[in-house]
C-alpha cells in the first residue's frame, strides 16, 4: 500500500517514512502540497500545519479514494475536531499514530 505523509517537519517525516516502510508499505513524504495528488491508498495529514493542512486539501484526497489519517496533541481537541468536520477517516493523536501505526494502518484495507 502507497502511504502518502505530508509532513516537512524533519523529525515526524523521518519517523513516519521508516515506520510506513518498516510495516511493508511505501511511503511518499510530501512537504507542500502538490498540484495532482500522486496515487496512494492513504494518506497522513498533521492537523497542525497550516500549509499542509485544509479541509480543501482532504476533500480533494477523499474524491481520489484516499483512506485519511489525521493527527495532532491529544488536548487539540478544537483541531481535531476540524478534521472529522473536514471528512477524515480516522482522527488520532500524536501519540497514537507513534505508537498504533500498524492498527492504523490495518483499517485502510479493512475499515
Amino acid at each position: 500500500m502507497t502511504v502518502l505523509i505530508f509532513e516537512d517537519n524533519l523529525i515526524w517525516s523521518e519517523r513516519l517514512r521508516k515506520s510506513v516502510a518498516a510495516l511493508g508499505h511505501v511511503p511518499v513524504v510530501l512537504g507542500r502540497i502538490p498540484d495532482e495528488v500522486p496515487k496512494a491508498e492513504a494518506a497522513i495529514l498533521n492537523l497542525t500545519h497550516p500549509k499542509l493542512w485544509s479541509p480543501e486539501l482532504a476533500a480533494r484526497l477523499k474524491q481520489s479514494g484516499i483512506f485519511l489519517i489525521a493527527h495532532a496533541g491529544h488536548k487539540e481537541k478544537a483541531i481535531l475536531q476540524s478534521g472529522r468536520a473536514a471528512g477524515v477517516d480516522r482522527i488520532v493523536s500524536n501519540g497514537e499514530l507513534t505508537f498504533k501505526l500498524e492498527r492504523i494502518l490495518s483499517e485502510v484495507s479493512s475499515p
